[in-house]
């Protein structure tokens, strides 16, 4: 099994799709990678060799943000929007949707689960 940023890639998955198991890779980029690393992308993850995988680690290494790096970074992103108070912080701080997503219906992935409101009962009237 190739270990590479911290995290197992699968052996029989084929390197292109194995390498998305990694945060902050896709399939463009590990696609790229391989490219650069003159690796096919057929080639299972279980069958490269240890310079192969050297190869990935070390382009993946100079060229890209990947794991914990880049998720402090989005979290920071996050936080300055929220501390300067823009639209966009005011969403991420009430958990709603970012970037321009109807909230009457839907929603629910950012919303959490429905919390039943009651309706108001009508007053009899008197005559």
């Amino acid at each position: 099994m190739a270990r590479i940023s911290g995290v197992d890639l699968p052996k029989n998955k084929r390197s292109e799709i194995g390498l998305t198991y990694i945060y902050g890779i896709g399939r463009p980029t590990a696609q790229s990678i391989l490219t650069k690393a003159n690796i096919d992308y057929n080639k299972k993850i279980g069958e490269l060799t240890d310079e192969e995988v050297a190869a990935i680690r070390s382009i993946i290494q100079s060229d890209t943000k990947v794991e914990g790096a880049l998720r402090s970074e989005v979290q920071m992103n996050i936080k300055r929007l929220t501390d300067i108070g823009c639209y966009r912080g005011l969403r991420h701080r009430k958990g709603l949707p970012v970037r321009g997503q109807r909230t009457r219906t839907n929603a629910r992935t950012r919303k959490g689960k429905r919390r039943t409101v009651a309706g108001k009962k009508k007053a009899l009237e008197k005559k």
